[in-house]
């Protein structure tokens, strides 16, 4: 009855509702059962005063207060051992799944030459979009600030290592983006480093030609079975899951899930500001008929909205963008290369789940941090397969970059299948909108079939 990616996401969606009704009925249990002091003993401990019995009052409710938010955590922390244990096997797959991806990003633009006049335009378009969604992704999660609703502690090991790294001076932040050991920035899945690497192991094997071949082939053959392991993992999300939302749920209660309607919220009003919004303008500043397109393209656009998974479009996208009048070998270039380049929807995702993360607990992360996490994602979101959650490997690095909690992102995946259906809708709207400016630029007409 259920395919095996639609079974993954209903048990995900079950053991979220198991989690909420369970980690409600525990919170309930231990507010309902946690000692209280008696207000005649107060009454007798003041002698009569009132002021002193006041005082007491105060004192007695933030005591009372303090162990229930100790007791809820010690039963919290049994849960959360399931969402530790799938936050580990996420930072397992981290670098060598960005090293791969992006060696062979690199290795596809770096070689001009064969890409052309083409390849340059395509670039120049990526590069501005991708600006364009991380920015708005920003000023979205800046605007309306959707994490503040969750109003989550910090985890002790993180609040004792310090979470603010602005004393960082030009120096050491140069020295630290140079990887001194690939295999020590591996190891330690410090991003941008790794990204440096890349970018020179990319440029290096595309630039030797035929010997640079067998290199590149292995990197490709590494993406793919890394993100077969990233399907692995995804295969522990419903423990993950019910762990995060039941230990969240223990010490917050259903407070929390106000803040997941917000967020969603926010997210997709960010998601239709983009496509009805800066896309449509694109669209309109070159001429380009933005609905007629929607309409060619709508049956990917529901395929990858149901199955949260942009690339599972790709060959109906490719169909229907030539219907719509782009010629194939505009169509043959451009859209591969933008499921790996230009995922708006996902690129925005980056920065509104980061900061979102952020926000949830209570780290303030300065506009020049802001700044700097989007310049890097410029770079790192390149190279990044449109498959369900592929960007939650590229925030889980962030969140290591800028020290904030790892855990933050068990929290975006409670609700994450619902958030990665628009972002996946997003990208193949934005790729054939890309298709099409391209196609634009090189004096296409673009005069769509009647039929469609």
């Amino acid at each position: 009855m259920f395919s095996k990616k639609n079974r993954l996401i209903t048990i995900i969606i079950i053991s979220m509702i198991v989690g909420i009704a369970l980690g409600y009925g525990i919170n309930k249990s231990i507010t309902d059962n946690n000692p209280k002091i008696e207000q005649s003993y107060i009454k007798q401990l003041s002698k009569g005063n009132p002021e002193v019995e006041k005082q007491l009052a105060i004192s007695v409710a933030k005591i009372e207060k303090a162990n229930l938010k100790q007791a809820k955590k010690k039963v919290a922390a049994n849960y959360s051992i399931f969402s530790d244990m799938f936050l580990l096997l996420i930072k397992m797959i981290i670098a060598p799944l960005v090293l791969s991806v992006l060696v062979m990003g690199v290795a596809k633009v770096g070689d001009f030459k064969s890409v052309g006049r083409i390849g340059g335009k395509t670039i120049i378009y990526f590069t501005f979009a991708t600006l364009l969604a991380l920015g708005l992704g920003l000023v979205i999660v800046n605007l309306f600030e959707p994490g503040k609703v969750m109003h989550l502690e910090l985890p002790d090991s993180t609040a004792e290592v310090g979470i603010k790294a602005n004393a960082q001076n030009a120096k050491n932040f140069i020295t630290h983006v140079i990887p001194d050991s690939i295999i020590r920035v591996m190891a330690e899945n410090e991003i941008l480093p790794i990204v440096i690497f890349a970018l020179f192991f990319g440029i290096a094997a595309a630039s030797i030609g035929e010997q640079g071949k067998p290199m590149i082939r292995a990197m490709d053959s590494l993406s793919h079975i890394m993100f077969k392991v990233t399907n692995y993992v995804m295969s522990f999300a419903p423990i993950g899951v019910f762990g995060a939302i039941t230990a969240v749920v223990i010490q917050q209660g259903l407070d929390v899930l106000g803040g997941y309607v917000y967020l969603m919220a926010c997210f997709f009003g960010g998601l239709l500001f983009f496509v009805f919004g800066i896309l449509f303008t694109i669209c309109l500043v070159l001429r380009i008929k933005f609905f007629s397109l929607l309409s060619h393209v709508k049956e990917p656009i529901l395929l990858a909205f149901s199955t949260a998974s942009s690339e599972s479009a790709m060959p109906k996208t490719i169909e229907q963008l030539e219907k719509f009048g782009i010629s194939n070998r505009i169509v043959s270039f451009v859209l591969p290369l933008g499921y790996s380049f230009n995922l708006d929807g996902s690129i925005m995702y980056m920065t509104f789940a980061t900061v979102f993360i952020a926000q949830s607990y209570g780290i303030d992360m300065s506009m020049a941090d802001q700044i700097k996490m989007m310049l890097i994602l410029l770079i790192t979101s390149k190279g990044m397969a449109g498959v369900p959650r592929a960007s939650l490997v590229v925030i889980a690095g962030m969140l290591a970059m800028f020290k904030i909690p790892g855990e933050g992102l068990l929290l975006l995946l409670a609700v994450d299948q619902i958030l990665d259906m628009g972002r996946s809708a997003t990208n193949v709207i934005g790729n054939a909108v890309a298709s099409a400016v391209v196609a634009k630029w090189e004096g296409e007409k673009l005069t769509p079939k009647t039929h469609i």
